[in-house]
């Protein structure tokens, strides 16, 4: 057996982190929602989704729909419906974004950074994000 190293391990506290919303297990939401302070799903929510702060979608969590996180986000649930098209989910996270072993997302998924652990299961696409905004256009000198 060989001896885990620091990244191997991924652990969450979300009262260390200050995340103080919770969508709890059996719990189901959906429509235009917002969250201050962070969020942890351990239900289901869907629809369009803005979390200023850390986004963590714990084990049997899902999230379905379009997602804006202003910080970190981890991913041990569900990102997207199973089976389902990139375009039916998509989350762009301004920090980065953790997908553990159990982690599932069949979404598109945007982060500034991204971290794999082992077993993670990424089907749809991922894209980075860079800083400084969008590049500017030339206007057409005709």
């Amino acid at each position: 057996m060989e001896p885990k190293t620091p990244q191997d391990t991924l652990t969450i506290d979300p009262i260390a982190m200050v995340v103080i919303n919770r969508v709890a297990a059996g719990s189901v939401l959906s429509g235009d929602l917002e969250f201050e302070g962070g969020l942890l799903v351990q239900g289901t929510i869907t629809g369009n989704i803005r979390v200023r702060g850390r986004l963590i979608i714990w084990t049997g969590g899902v999230v379905r729909g379009r997602v804006q996180v202003d910080d970190d986000f981890y991913l041990f649930g569900q990102l997207g419906a199973t089976g389902g098209s990139p375009t039916d989910t998509s989350l762009e996270c301004q920090g980065m974004a953790f997908v553990s072993k159990t982690g599932v997302s069949t979404g598109t998924l945007m982060a500034r950074r991204l971290q794999l652990y082992e077993g993670a299961n990424l089907q749809g696409p991922f894209k980075t994000l860079k800083l400084g905004g969008n590049i500017p256009v030339l206007k057409d000198r005709s």
